[in-house]
């Protein structure tokens, strides 16, 4: 058995041997750490690395069973999933297909103004997110007070965006849909110039409004594209952490804790590094579902 391994192995050296510089930062940044916080997950851990103490799943089950704050991150972090997620489908679908008969130059003003978040320090967008959210002298505010509507909303007194519990979250989800619109609009902008042309012009010759051209033509051949940004968006949301850490910390009471943030406060602030890491499994552990589910709904368009 090892010398037929050993000779498989020996076989395709050349093909080892070109992978290997990809494998090799692979396994030492992902791998390895990816297996330490699974083992370390089952410790109770500290700095004292001497103090280790096996525990089992006992991290786990004070985590779902009595944690006060994590399930309300889990309920936070699926709520950005679910709110961040299709609106950011929908607007870059809609804008990629107003833009899409434009010139190359129009377009490619598009594609930078949408792609600007993405390639800009998120330190310094989120803190320009929170002068726009600032109470006493943010933009938000302003425009709110000169349309009258702070009188409709909050009885005339400037809101706390990032203060309230009720509109905390809200903001927060804004300011991750800001910056998750610029890769989905490139990608349907490719997949849109993938399409066939003639489909389009015997379209027109059947009848077919442009209405009926996008639900017939655009759309279900689009999925294949719209399946994939799903899947990315969704990992890419579920590990959102920059803009609470930045703009609320967390709060008020909780109200903006997510996964990821809770296992930075947790594990990394609070030393805690085996009950952080059970976090971080369990985040694998959902993400993973999901990325299943959405992959065989992706394999299932595809064949």
């Amino acid at each position: 058995m090892l010398q037929q391994f050993a000779a498989r192995v020996w076989k395709g050296r050349w093909a080892y041997l070109f992978i290997a510089p990809a494998m090799i930062p692979f396994a030492i940044f992902t791998a390895y750490p990816l297996v330490q916080g699974l083992l370390l997950s089952f410790y109770k851990a500290g700095v004292n690395r001497d103090k280790w103490t096996y525990i089992g799943l006992k991290n786990y089950n004070n985590l779902l069973t009595r944690d006060p704050v994590f399930p309300t991150a889990i309920k936070n972090t699926f709520l950005f999933v679910l709110g961040v997620v299709p609106a950011a489908m929908v607007i870059c679908l809609f804008v990629a297909v107003l833009i899409y008969p434009l010139s190359q130059r129009k377009q490619t003003f598009f594609r930078a103004a949408f792609y600007m978040p993405v390639v800009s320090a998120g330190v310094v967008l989120a803190m320009v997110w929170v002068y726009i959210y600032s109470q006493e002298y943010g933009l938000l505010n302003y425009l709110f007070e000169t349309l009258g509507l702070l009188d409709l909303l909050n009885n005339g007194e400037k809101i706390g965006w990032l203060a309230q519990t009720n509109t905390a979250l809200l903001s927060l989800a804004i300011v991750v849909l800001s910056w998750s619109l610029g890769q989905p609009l490139i990608l349907f902008l490719a997949g849109l110039g993938a399409i066939p042309e003639p489909l389009y012009d015997a379209a027109k010759i059947d009848g077919a409004n442009s209405w009926q051209a996008f639900w017939k033509i655009t759309l279900p051949l689009l999925r294949p594209t719209m399946l994939f940004v799903l899947v990315v968006l969704t990992i890419a949301v579920f590990q959102v952490f920059v803009v609470v850490q930045l703009m609320t910390l967390g709060g008020p009471a909780n109200a903006t804790q997510t996964i990821v943030y809770r296992i930075w406060v947790t594990g990394i602030v609070g030393a805690k590094f085996g009950y952080g890491s059970a976090m971080a499994v369990i985040l694998l552990a959902i993400v993973s579902v999901v990325a299943i589910v959405q992959f065989k709904l992706l394999d299932r368009q595809l064949t």
